[in-house]
Order: C-alpha cells, then sequence, then structure tokens
C-alpha cells in the first residue's frame, strides 16, 4: 500500500518522537519523502524516512537514516531499522540505482561496514531515485524495505550543517 504525503510526515514524526525527548529534539525541515533533525543529547544530526511501502507481514517500522555525530567524529553514518528481523548470519544488501552495497548488521539494523561504505552510500544517494535494502528474515524469506530519494539530499545537508554549527 502506498503511504500519502501526510501518513509520511506523521511516521516521521512518530519516529523522531521515539528516538529523543521533545524538548532535546529540534525539526530542520522535511524535505519531499526526508525529514532533518537535530538532537541535542549527543549531540547528533540525522535525515530520516520511512519505506515506500508497508506490508501486512512487516514486524515493525522501518526506517532509513544518515547520521552526523560531531564528538564521535563520525558524518554520514547510514543506519537501517528494518522491518523484519533477520535470518542469523544472512547477507544484508543495499541497491541504489545501479550501485549494490554490503551492509554489516543483524536482526533488525543494518549499516555500512565501515567509513568508507558509508561515504560511497552517501554520494549515491545523491545521484538516484530509489533505493532498496535485501535481507532473508527469521523465517527464511527474502524481504525488500524500498524508498523513495526525492529530498534526501537537502535532508542530508540540513543535517551536515546543523551539527556542523555545534562543533
Amino acid at each position: 500500500m502506498a503511504r500519502s504525503p501526510f501518513a509520511l510526515l506523521s511516521g516521521l514524526l512518530v519516529l523522531t518522537a521515539l528516538a529523543a525527548p521533545a524538548a532535546a529534539r529540534e525539526s530542520l525541515g522535511v524535505f519531499d519523502g526526508w525529514g532533518a533533525f537535530r538532537d541535542e543529547a549527543g549531540p547528533r544530526c540525522y535525515a530520516i524516512a520511512l519505506p515506500r511501502t508497508a506490508r501486512e507481514s512487516d514486524e515493525q517500522q522501518a526506517f532509513a537514516s544518515i547520521a552526523t555525530w560531531p564528538q564521535r567524529n563520525l558524518r554520514g553514518q547510514i543506519h537501517f531499522r528494518l522491518s523484519r528481523a533477520t535470518r542469523p548470519g544472512s547477507p544484508l544488501s543495499l541497491q541504489i540505482g545501479g550501485e549494490r552495497f554490503a551492509l554489516t548488521g543483524g536482526g533488525v539494523n543494518a549499516w555500512g561496514a565501515d567509513r568508507r561504505t558509508d561515504a560511497a552510500i552517501a554520494a549515491a544517494l545523491r545521484s538516484a531515485n530509489r533505493m532498496s535494502v535485501s535481507a532473508i528474515d527469521s523465517r527464511g524469506r527474502r524481504f525488500s524495505d524500498s524508498y523513495a530519494l526525492a529530498g534526501v539530499a537537502s535532508a542530508m545537508d540540513a543535517a551536515t550543517v546543523a551539527c556542523a554549527r555545534r562543533r
């Protein structure tokens, strides 16, 4: 089922409400399907989006985020919360346009394997219109969480600039 823009925005607000106390989080804007936020605890800044569709078989709300953590010297850290728990040891794959990336993680979380992979993923996000994370769930079924990328570059830039001011 397709998400309406209102449902997507509502979902983003719910996700951020779960991520930090309201007083500690600042909205930097919504850019098409992506939101950007600054969280004073840490501090950290991030771009975040929900997948394009939800399925009855989803175990939880998935999301994709790209975060900057100045005090940890991390910029552009890629994180996916998957819609289903993965089978232990199964491969995690990210497709962005014509590029494919191996991810690391387990359970319901996936990340870029290292900083170099995060940087390559962040660059690929800027030139594609869709991405999809694929894995095998705990029951042995292949699944994918797909995201529209309209607005991702602006959301990433807003998050990066917001945390650059905090150094």
